[in-house]
């Protein structure tokens, strides 16, 4: 059986389950598109073109009819995590009779993140979904019936968007204007914080945020004009400070909840944007809560077609695990020409020779396989250097046009993992902060001494695992910098012609596509 899962609105993708295993899932905003893109012809055109035939099933994941929740639905709608919410009729597609399943945006967070958990299925679980409208815990029992247990705030990623664009003097004041990348840049701002007291202004500020309903669409941000945080500018250490403090007071709310609500000793899914945020993921492990904590890579709307599909995949078969999935089940890179002679040389790949180039300071994009599903560069579209010196973030930064505040990652081999971090156990995913064990390692480490840190073995991916080790020879260390190749403002590169022109434009060194290395000229 094939069932075809869409998600059509913002991080629109398809993604393809066959007999209980992932075969691909494709995103909109990938190969250079704009992120968080929606459906667009060129992604159906390229989703057809994978397709050996029309599917048995198609999976529409619930959305609305504009930007936000509370509008009007289409397919299964938005809200909703009851199992009547999920519908399963025929269907006549392209002159074929098949079935058309649609359920909820809710519920695609929900199954995303138990289909793909190690958790074997009749285990009970609590789920979060916390994400930008959303923060939900439930409880997922043994034959999958599923109970909301409580809603301890609403708008969760929304409010803690919301302080940047407050302090943001180019964020304008719209009603109903939000951009996605403000959240992931509090993150980084909220580690400079030092937790030490702050003002009553900023009390209030934080209070007013928390108690706010229908925050993004009801209130203009200069509704917060009399705060002397409006307009204040990112980087301000006041800002920063408050970013902090922030970021403690939404945890603390949902975590007293479940210290007081979640008695059961589960294991914990969590889905929905927050899922991205790397601190309160391993606030959650550390928590002592729950026997297991597991985030999907594509935890955020990434993941929301693939968790439709898992449902009706449950609906059709009573299974709601998939029994194979990789988070490379993106598309092949293209190669639409060749790098230009006079510009670079080729030669075949030696990681030996990679190694050493890196560690004399080469700074390299690395291209191998389908690129990954979910938002975070795993070791297929990577931008690769040494971890050892400050100016290499810095120049990281530039090359990706991005703020000097903002953090670089790593990959590192897993066997090495708790000499540079404390890191206890595998995170194959990067969803997790650890605290830096090695001062070497200082592009790496961020303000607050910390590190996202992606762990790699040799069955997850062969390929950059042989480069790890070869830096490891040529170094002493089995951990390089590891940061998305893309564009500012875009989805992965996944074609030779924009990987040329982005080396080109940013002064990179060189790039490795599968089993060639090309070198810069200088």
């Amino acid at each position: 059986m094939q069932i075809l899962g869409i998600k059509a609105g913002h991080d629109g993708n398809f993604a393809l389950l066959e007999d209980n295993t992932l075969r691909w899932q494709i995103e909109a905003e990938k190969d250079s598109f704009p992120r968080y893109e929606t459906i667009t012809p060129d992604l159906l055109m390229r989703a057809g073109g994978m397709l050996a035939s029309i599917p048995e099933v198609i999976a529409v994941s619930g959305w609305v009819k504009g930007w936000h929740s509370v509008e009007p639905p289409v397919s299964g709608g938005y809200f909703g995590w009851e199992d009547g919410h999920a519908c399963l009729t025929p269907f006549r597609f392209m002159g074929c009779d098949i079935r058309l399943f649609t359920s909820t945006h809710e519920r695609s967070h929900l199954f995303c993140s138990y289909g793909l958990s190690p958790f074997a299925q009749g285990e009970p679980c609590y789920a979060l979904i916390w994400e930008g409208n959303l923060g939900c815990f439930y409880e997922i029992g043994k034959d999958l019936e599923i109970t909301q247990l409580g809603w301890p705030l609403i708008d969760p990623g929304n409010k803690y968007a919301q302080l940047f664009a407050i302090a943001d003097p180019t964020f304008p004041s719209l009603k109903g204007h939000f951009r996605f990348s403000n959240a992931g840049k509090l993150m980084a701002l909220a580690a400079f914080s030092r937790r030490e007291p702050i003002d009553d202004d900023g009390k209030r500020l934080l209070n007013e945020l928390i108690k706010a309903d229908g925050l993004v669409k009801n209130t203009p941000k200069d509704m917060f004009s009399w705060s002397r945080y409006y307009n204040i500018g990112v980087t301000d250490p006041a800002l920063m400070e408050l970013a902090g403090h922030f970021s403690d007071m939404i945890f603390e709310r949902f975590h007293n909840f479940a210290n007081e609500h979640l008695k059961k000793r589960l294991p914990l899914l969590i889905g929905g944007g927050c899922g991205l945020n790397c601190e309160w993921n391993s606030r959650w492990l550390d928590s002592g809560l729950f026997t297991d904590v597991f985030v999907p890579p594509c935890t955020n709307d990434t993941g929301s077609a693939l968790g439709t599909a898992i449902e009706a995949q449950a609906r059709l078969t009573g299974n709601a695990k998939l029994e194979k999935w990789s988070v490379y089940a993106g598309e092949a890179f293209i190669e639409d020409m060749s790098p230009p002679a006079d510009t670079y040389t080729a030669e075949p790949l030696d990681e030996a020779t990679v190694a050493d180039f890196i560690a004399q300071g080469g700074v390299i994009a690395w291209v191998q396989g389908r690129y990954e599903m979910g938002p975070r560069a795993l070791g297929n579209r990577s931008i690769l250097a040494a971890p050892f010196f400050v100016r290499t973030r810095d120049r990281l930064n530039a090359i990706k046009q991005r703020e000097d505040y903002r953090p670089i990652a790593c990959i590192c081999l897993e066997a090495e993992a708790d000499r540079y971090f404390e890191c206890p156990r595998p995170s194959p995913h990067m969803l997790y902060f650890h605290r830096v064990r090695d001062a070497d390692l200082a592009t790496i480490t961020h303000v607050d001494n910390s590190c996202r840190a992606q762990t790699v073995n040799a069955q997850q991916n062969p390929a950059i695992h042989r480069l790890l080790e070869a830096f490891a020879q040529r170094s002493g260390y089995g951990v390089l910098c590891n940061t998305s190749l893309n564009f500012n403002g875009r989805g992965f590169i996944n074609r030779m012609s924009d990987l040329v022109t982005y080396c080109m434009d940013t002064g990179m060194d060189g790039f490795v596509v599968h089993d060639h290395f090309y070198r810069r000229r200088h």
